[in-house]
């Protein structure tokens, strides 16, 4: 399945920029004011949790595309039913502050289950960043073999950044960066970069070669619509300003290590 077209027009011309309300956030209420300002501002779509009723309450207040994320395949698969524009096998950062971590093996068999149920629907998978980088690569070929539309990458785990220092934000981003350097070198699959991306890394990560970003924690800085419509049109602008030539990453990066990786699941 092709992406949407207007999905897949901010792809071609690497200024995606998702919105993120967050796969374990089930109250519409707090995500109101994010969806406001991603309609107002030209984001390119929004993530949400894989929620049926929550999924429609979004499309009722914006015409902004709905990608819904769950490690869940029924939930998934309801909310395509419901009229959810992408799937997203993915944001995995909320399972391991539980010790829940998915292997190369999990995430293979669910990319194939997804794909056998609903061959039609456009489909991203994040690659998990607790894999060595090897692993990544090897994971993001196999999915693009399998026919899915888009690869995420991801960061580190922490969620609170100083937004007023530089040096907080660029450490913050620097493992999604460098996961989006290596991996949109490896595929030919439009790489979303997300985990610790703010208006000032937004274009770093377009010249490590993604397509776009996604942008979640980062707006919880801010909490009036007018503010997240400012940041949001702040980030689209430094994507279009960008200089789209990549990184040159060292082979060696390879042999990074990595946790053990268990699961719960």
């Amino acid at each position: 399945m092709v992406l949407s077209y207007s999905i897949g027009q901010a792809c071609n011309k690497k200024q995606v920029l998702k919105t993120i309300i967050g796969i374990d956030n089930f109250k519409f209420s707090n995500s109101v004011d994010k969806i406001k300002a991603a309609e107002i501002s030209g984001a390119t779509y929004l993530d949400i949790a894989a929620n049926t009723q929550i999924l429609l309450e979004v499309k009722a207040l914006s015409s902004v595309p709905v990608c819904v994320s769950s490690i869940c395949i029924k939930e998934l698969e309801d909310c395509y039913y419901a009229g959810a524009d992408m799937l997203e096998l993915g944001n995995f950062d909320v399972f391991y502050t539980k010790n829940i971590y998915l292997t190369d093996t999990h995430i293979i068999r669910m990319t194939r289950q997804l794909k056998k149920k609903l061959p039609e629907a456009s489909i991203c998978v994040t690659i998990p960043h607790i894999f060595n980088l090897k692993k990544q690569i090897t994971l993001a070929k196999r999915l693009q073999d399998l026919g899915i539309d888009m690869i995420q990458t991801e960061g580190g785990l922490s969620k609170h950044v100083n937004t007023s220092y530089t040096s907080d934000i660029l450490s913050k981003a620097s493992a999604t960066l460098g996961n989006t350097a290596i991996l949109s070198r490896s595929v030919t699959l439009p790489v979303i970069a997300s985990s610790g991306i703010s208006s000032l890394t937004a274009p770093i990560a377009i010249s490590c070669g993604a397509a776009g970003v996604g942008v979640g924690s980062f707006f919880n800085n801010f909490q009036s619509t007018k503010e997240l419509s400012k940041q949001i049109k702040e980030i689209v602008h430094s994507m279009q300003s960008a200089d789209c030539s990549r990184f040159s990453v060292s082979s060696s990066t390879l042999t990074v290590d990595t946790h053990p990786v268990l699961s719960k699941v």
